[in-house]
């Protein structure tokens, strides 16, 4: 039998291969030498930190195990917070160099669209499959004829609010339109139990909350030709008066300064009676039910229940936020890339991954509405239509460069905010307007 000797066996167990692969460390020694392998392409997925932990610890404990086994390759998976997303790809692009697979937020994809590699052919594979994108799908990440980026998820964004609270106020029901829930947050912030919305630089609770505000008075920031500016109207005036008395009377103070996990923290701490956000809070007080009590020592999930936004004067609207996965065309992973992008998204493999969300983010196909996930908890059902509520950034205008730079930029955002730190409504509309000429004309 010929020895396998000290240096060949550290240079073996050096090279990181799996003993199950080679069976055991006495299969190795039995055989006197180490078989041949192939180096492994490894794919780097670059994520956010999940708002659900156990999705992530699901991916690294089990779902990426098995797509590794599946496909014969390595996956190496990171996680940074979702603001840090945006700098990230920017600056892998710069260097040509990076993650193979970058996670972007809503209508993002668009910047990138001359880096981005064509997975139509995953996309469109999967479409079919699973009973056709959403049109926020569709429009958040292709561009004619491409798929900049391959869809997968929508975190709905819905008002968490105090049952027992509203209650209190006179609506056993969610408020209807703008006006009652303005009563009704003026009523409760009396109390001592204001409304607690994130207004500041953070991709999720601001925008989703702002531009659904802007629509429902009739306001846009650009003509359905995508190119003629819009934003400075009467209606888009009064959105900003009313958000600024609404800011005064019902909400929390704090807010202009809250990133995506402030109004979370304040919710499950009992100081805010509402909040529009995905469903974290509403999980993690059932993860940890005897953590979080109302003020009378019940469990806080009891009196938790979601609702969309209310109507304004044209109609009621949403925004949610989206991810998809976008591949450089820098990386040089590119067709392992596709077949891991194509493997995750097969139903019995996004499926575990969709479960362990709990509904806080739902399929980007219709096919995901079916789940019998959905059945399971009445207080989450809000959540099973995301997708067909949802518009994209720059409505009424098509989903394009321009409009994801505007939001990138937090302008609709920051219109209201200045208005609400004491800039006249029509000043903030018309500094709106100059910041949205800068990238329109």
């Amino acid at each position: 039998m010929t020895r396998t000797n000290r240096r060949s066996f550290l240079k073996l167990a050096g090279g990181g291969v799996a003993a199950a692969n080679l069976g055991g460390l006495a299969g190795i020694l039995a055989s006197g030498r180490a078989p041949a392998y192939a180096q492994a392409t490894t794919v780097h997925w670059l994520r956010w930190n999940d708002f659900v932990p156990a999705s992530d610890q699901l991916l690294r404990q089990s779902i990426l195990p098995a797509a590794e086994k599946a496909l014969g390759i390595k996956v190496n998976f990171e996680t940074v917070n979702g603001n840090d997303l945006q700098p990230r790809i920017t600056a892998a692009i710069q260097s040509g160099g990076g993650p193979d697979l970058i996670m972007l937020f809503n209508n993002h994809p668009h910047l990138y669209a001359a880096s981005a590699v064509d997975v139509s052919d995953v996309a469109e594979a999967i479409g079919a499959q699973q009973g056709g994108f959403y049109a926020i799908s569709k429009g958040n990440c292709s561009a004619g004829s491409k798929w900049l980026s391959m869809p997968f998820c929508i975190v709905g964004a819905m008002i968490a609010y105090r049952k027992s609270w509203f209650e209190e106020v006179g609506y056993k029901t969610f408020p209807a339109t703008w006006e009652e829930y303005r009563d009704a947050g003026k009523k409760l912030k009396a109390k001592g139990r204001p409304i607690g919305q994130s207004l500041g630089h953070s991709f999720g609770d601001p925008p989703t909350f702002a531009y659904p505000f802007l629509w429902s008075f009739g306001g846009k920031e650009v003509e359905k030709d995508g190119k003629t500016i819009a934003i400075n109207s009467k209606a888009t005036v009064e959105s900003v008066k009313f958000m600024t008395a609404f800011w005064k009377d019902a909400h929390d103070d704090g807010g202009l300064a809250w990133d995506d996990s402030s109004n979370n923290r304040a919710f499950l701490a009992g100081t805010v009676s509402a909040t529009l956000n995905g469903a974290s809070i509403y999980i993690e007080s059932m993860r940890k039910p005897d953590s979080y009590r109302t003020e009378k020592g019940a469990q806080l999930k009891t009196d938790i229940l979601h609702s969309p936004l209310p109507k304004g004067p044209a109609g009621q609207f949403g925004f949610h936020t989206f991810q998809s996965h976008i591949l450089p065309t820098y990386s040089k992973n590119q067709k392992a890339a596709k077949e891991f992008l194509t493997w995750m998204h097969t139903a019995a493999n996004y499926e575990k991954w969709f479960v362990s969300q709990k509904g806080f983010a739902t399929g980007v196909t219709t096919s995901w509405e079916k789940s019998a996930m959905w059945d399971e908890d009445p207080v989450m059902e809000p959540y099973r239509v995301a997708g067909r509520l949802g518009q994209i950034p720059g409505y009424e205008g098509p989903p394009s460069a321009k409009a994801a730079e505007v939001l990138s930029k937090y302008i609709i955002t920051d219109m209201y905010a200045k208005a609400i730190q004491g800039m006249s409504a029509e000043d903030a509309v018309k500094w709106c307007e100059a910041e949205l000429k800068k990238i329109y004309v």
